[in-house]
C-alpha cells in the first residue's frame, strides 16, 4: 500500500495551492479565521529536487527554441560525426538518470507529506468516480492542469459523424486555378514558397504571432497567473473546469456564476476571448465582473492550461466547445451570450504574406460577416498594435476596415460611396468633440433612423444583409449611415494594452 501511494505520488501533478480546507482549519502555525486558501509548502526534499527538475525543464526549452542556431554552431565545429555524438550520448544519458533519481526523490517527500498524500488520494477518486461532490473537493486544489480530469466534451453534444476531428466550419480554401495542367504547373511553382511558409508558421511564427504560447514566458507569468486563479476562485467563487475540444484540445476555462445575485446582469453570459499573449487569470474577464454579469473565460490553445496550438482551425474548434459548454452545461441561452474578445494579436515583419494567409489567416471580417447577431466594435484610439502608420494616424487603426465591411455587408444599399465618405468622415475625428461636430453637420435625426429600420425589420423580419435605403434619398442615406456607424462602433481613448474599465464596457445596440 505505501509502495502503491509513492507511486502516485512520483507521478503525481505538482501541487501549487490549497484554495480552501475541507473539514480541517488553517495548518500549523496558521491559526486564526477560516481562509480563503494558502500556497501549497512542499518540504525540504521535494522543494529543492521540484527546484532542480525545474531548471532541467527550463534549460531544455531554451535548448529547443535555440536549437536551430545551436545545430548550425556544432555543424561548423565538426561536432555532428559518430567519434563526438557517442560520448555526448553517454553524457545525456548519465544526465536522464539523475534527473530519473531525483524526480524518484520528489516521489519520495511528496509521499512524507500528508497534505499532498490527502490531495492525491482526492485526484485518483475523481477520476475513478467525477461527481460534483469529488469535483467539489478537487477544486479546492491549483495544480498541473494536464491531470485534471474534463468535464465536458464536444461529444456529448454533437454527432461524431457529423462533425469531423478536423474541427467545425472556419476558413475557405484558396480559389482553384482553371485547368489541371495550369494547376499543376501553378503547385510546383510555389512548392518552395509553401515549404517556407509551413515551416516558418510551425516554428517561430506561431510564437511571434501568439507569444503567449511560448513555455518560457509562461514560465514568468506563472506567479501572477496562480495569484489571479487564486483572486478567481476564492473571491469570486470561480468554478474551473477543462472541456475537450473535437481536435482533441483540451481548454482551460473559468466561470462565475452571478445568476443568484441581485442585479440586473446576472443572467447575461460574457464570454471572454483574449489577445495574443493574454490569459484570463489576468485578462479581460474584471472588466465585466465588476458589473455583475455572469463570466465564463477560456484560455487559447496551448496557453498557460490548454493544450494545442493557436492555429485559426483550433482557436475555433475551441470556441465551439465552449459555446457548446454554455449552453448544454450551465443552461445559458444563446440570446443571453455576450461575446467580449479583446485584440486578435499584431502581425510583425518576419511572418511573410503568403505565410499569414495560408496558416495564420484569422480573416475577421469575413467571420463577423457571418454572424447574425448584435456587434459592438471598441476603437482605441491611440492603439499602436493594429495601426498600420502609427497610434497617431486614426485612420491607419484596422478597427475601421472591420466596421466598413460589417456595415457593407448588411446594408449595402445604405453604405454607397456618399455613405461611406460620411463614415470616413466621423471615424477620421480624434475626440468626442470632433465626432459630435461630424455628426451634426450631417444633421442626423436619431428618431426618423429608428423608425426606418424598426418599421423594415417588422415587415420583413429577413436575415442580414437588409435591402433597407433603397429608395431613400442620399441625404437619407449619410443620416442612416453615420447613424449605424455610431451604434456599431465607440471609441475609447486608450492603447491596446490598457484594461477596459467597466465605464465602457457596454452591450451592443440592437432594434
Amino acid at each position: 500500500m505505501a509502495g502503491w501511494m509513492w507511486f502516485r505520488c512520483f507521478l503525481g501533478p505538482h501541487l501549487q495551492r490549497v484554495h480552501r480546507s475541507q473539514e480541517e482549519s488553517r495548518p500549523e502555525g496558521r491559526a486564526g479565521r477560516r481562509p480563503h486558501g494558502w500556497t501549497y509548502q512542499p518540504k525540504s526534499l521535494e522543494k529543492h529536487t521540484d527546484s532542480i527538475l525545474g531548471w532541467a525543464s527550463a534549460l531544455w526549452s531554451l535548448s529547443y527554441y535555440s536549437s536551430p542556431l545551436l545545430l548550425c554552431y556544432l555543424y561548423r565545429k565538426g561536432y555532428i560525426c559518430s567519434s563526438k555524438l557517442v560520448p555526448v550520448s553517454q553524457y545525456v544519458g548519465t544526465v536522464m538518470v539523475c534527473l530519473l533519481g531525483v524526480a524518484c526523490l520528489r516521489g519520495w517527500g511528496r509521499w512524507r507529506n500528508s497534505e499532498y498524500q490527502q490531495f492525491i488520494s482526492i485526484l485518483e477518486e475523481t477520476r475513478k468516480n467525477h461527481t460534483p461532490s469529488n469535483k467539489k473537493r478537487l477544486a479546492c486544489y491549483d495544480f498541473d492542469f494536464s491531470h485534471w480530469p474534463a468535464d465536458f466534451s464536444w461529444e456529448e453534444v454533437s454527432n461524431p459523424k457529423l462533425l469531423s476531428k478536423a474541427g467545425v466550419s472556419l476558413l475557405k480554401p484558396e480559389p482553384k486555378l482553371r485547368g489541371a495542367a495550369d494547376s499543376v504547373l501553378n503547385s510546383l511553382r510555389t512548392l518552395p514558397c509553401h515549404i517556407i511558409s509551413f515551416l516558418i508558421a510551425h516554428s517561430f511564427g506561431r510564437r511571434i504571432l501568439y507569444p503567449g504560447s511560448v513555455y518560457l514566458l509562461q514560465r514568468a507569468m506563472r506567479p501572477m497567473l496562480q495569484q489571479g486563479q487564486a483572486r478567481l476562485i476564492e473571491e469570486c467563487e470561480g468554478q474551473r473546469n477543462k472541456l475537450v475540444a473535437c481536435d482533441g484540445n483540451e481548454i482551460d476555462t473559468m466561470f462565475v456564476d452571478r445568476r443568484r445575485e441581485e442585479g440586473l446582469h446576472g443572467q447575461t453570459l460574457v464570454i471572454c476571448c483574449e489577445g495574443n499573449a493574454g490569459f484570463y487569470e489576468v485578462g479581460c474577464m474584471n472588466t465585466p465582473l465588476e458589473g455583475g454579469y455572469s463570466v465564463l473565460g477560456w484560455n487559447h490553445p496551448g496557453f498557460a492550461g490548454s493544450t494545442g496550438v493557436p492555429f485559426p482551425q483550433n482557436e475555433a474548434n475551441a470556441m465551439d466547445v465552449v459555446i457548446q459548454f454554455a449552453v448544454h452545461k450551465l443552461g445559458f441561452q444563446l440570446s443571453d451570450i455576450v461575446v467580449y474578445a479583446w485584440s486578435i494579436g499584431g502581425f510583425t515583419g518576419p511572418l511573410v504574406t503568403h505565410t499569414v494567409r495560408q496558416y495564420m489567416n484569422l480573416n475577421s471580417a469575413e467571420q463577423l460577416c457571418k454572424y447574425q447577431g448584435p456587434v459592438l466594435l471598441i476603437r482605441r484610439t491611440k492603439d499602436e498594435i493594429i495601426t498600420t502608420m502609427g497610434p497617431e494616424d486614426i485612420m491607419s487603426n484596422r478597427g475601421n476596415n472591420l466596421l466598413l465591411k460589417l456595415l457593407q455587408f448588411r446594408y449595402p444599399k445604405v453604405m454607397t460611396d456618399d455613405g461611406v465618405r460620411a463614415i470616413r468622415a466621423w471615424l477620421a475625428a480624434s475626440n468626442h468633440v470632433e465626432e459630435a461636430a461630424v455628426y451634426s453637420s450631417y444633421e442626423v435625426d436619431d428618431d426618423w433612423c429608428v423608425s426606418v429600420l424598426q418599421s423594415y425589420k417588422t415587415e420583413r423580419d429577413v436575415f442580414f444583409p437588409w435591402s433597407v435605403g433603397e429608395d431613400m434619398t442620399l441625404e437619407g442615406r449619410r443620416q442612416l449611415a453615420l447613424f449605424l456607424a455610431r451604434k456599431y462602433m465607440r471609441n475609447f481613448d486608450s492603447t491596446h494594452c490598457t484594461p477596459l474599465p467597466y465605464s465602457e464596457f457596454a452591450a451592443p445596440w440592437g432594434l
